[in-house]
């Protein structure tokens, strides 16, 4: 299952890949990619969506799903 969501703030690789890294760590999570052109991450498996947002704001970013 695929979800995506809105992730403010993924402006550069480096933002990116620390924003993948942030949602792989999320319990559920298979993969996580994020697109800086797009503002978003798709995410593969099947994560609570509230952990999701919770672990991109710990993160210092602004997310919905």
């Amino acid at each position: 299952m695929a979800t995506t969501m809105t992730v403010e703030g993924t402006s550069c690789e480096h933002r990116k890949q620390t924003t993948e890294e942030t949602l792989q760590d999320v319990a559920g999570v298979s993969d996580a990619r994020a697109d800086r052109e797009t503002d978003s991450a798709t995410i593969e498996g099947d994560p609570d969506s509230a952990a999701l947002v919770q672990a991109a704001a710990d993160a210092g970013y602004e997310a919905s799903v």
